[in-house]
């Protein structure tokens, strides 16, 4: 049992929960309440061009009828500029982070010159910028990043390789992902993430990040992602639809699709209440 256990549910308000997202949140919350620890709700708005706070309600508003209940403040990540600056500043005075004037056309053309995966990053900045400084990036190194992921195992990149250095604070003025979620979670204590699987190869980056900063790094799971008919990732980008009202049908298919028998339930509670302990068994969690 992890008796200092802290997760997370971090839906970005791009559109309402649907099925995909409902899987994330469900196995987030079962997996803190069954190491009997904390689970927190984060709104990533961090991308304004993206996000629309009434989506953000919405999202809340559903959780709060699944009876799903964040131990502790809600976070948004739209209100903590001051802090993101406070550690890319940091990043930079210790030379982890530097100023590049390149844009996407021009990593595109030294690519192809270089015979470089296409969205890799070829380090043109890397001893200066060659105009005015457009994005910031962090500097990778040759050692790759390996983690253990409670669901899947092993998992291991080269981030200078396979990635490059990676933005931090974007041309258009805004944070990053990669830099937000490290700093979020850290702030918050968080010390398990259970997640999408579309995000194992964002971890490497973000191990980096904490690297750097010397921060504890947290245990990462990452479960099969939810599918459309074209067997892409279930997205509100790509025409997903919100939960229907029926929300104890809607947990059963998102703990089947987590490998579980259905389970009869009056209410959302009473279905945790019945999933936690099958969690435990089958991750052997102390009970």
């Amino acid at each position: 049992m992890t008796e200092n256990y802290i997760g997370r549910f971090a839906p970005s308000p791009t559109g309402l929960l649907h099925a995909g997202s409902l899987v994330a949140a469900l196995a987030s919350f079962i997996d803190a309440k069954a190491h009997h620890g904390k689970w927190l709700i984060r709104i990533e708005d961090v991308d304004q061009t993206r996000c629309k706070k009434e989506w953000a309600e919405g999202i809340l508003s559903v959780l709060d009828r699944l009876e799903m209940k964040s131990d502790g403040p809600i976070l948004w990540q739209s209100q903590r500029t001051d802090r993101y600056l406070e550690v890319i500043d940091q990043l930079i005075a210790q030379k982890k982070v530097y100023g590049c004037s390149c844009t996407r056309h021009t990593i595109e053309e030294e690519n192809v010159r270089l015979g470089a995966p296409f969205n890799h990053y070829p380090g043109t900045c890397r001893q200066g910028p060659h105009g005015a400084i457009r994005s910031w990036r962090f500097l990778t190194n040759d050692t790759p990043i390996t983690f253990t992921d409670r669901w899947s195992g092993h998992y291991s990149q080269n981030v200078e390789k396979e990635v490059g250095d990676f933005v931090v604070k974007r041309a258009d003025g805004l944070f990053a992902y990669q830099l937000a979620v490290v700093i979020d979670d850290h702030d918050s204590g968080v010390t398990d993430i259970v997640r999408g699987a579309d995000l194992i190869d964002n971890t490497p980056r973000q191990l980096a990040i904490y690297r750097a900063l010397g921060w504890e790094e947290p245990t990462y799971m990452h479960i099969p992602l939810v599918l459309n008919d074209r067997h892409e990732k279930l997205s509100k980008q790509g025409g997903a639809r919100p939960l229907s009202e029926n929300l104890l049908e809607e947990l059963n298919h998102a703990w089947h699709h987590l490998g579980f028998a259905p389970i009869s339930a009056k209410n959302p509670t009473d279905f945790y209440n019945q999933a936690i302990p099958l969690w435990q068994n089958r991750f052997q969690i102390a009970k």
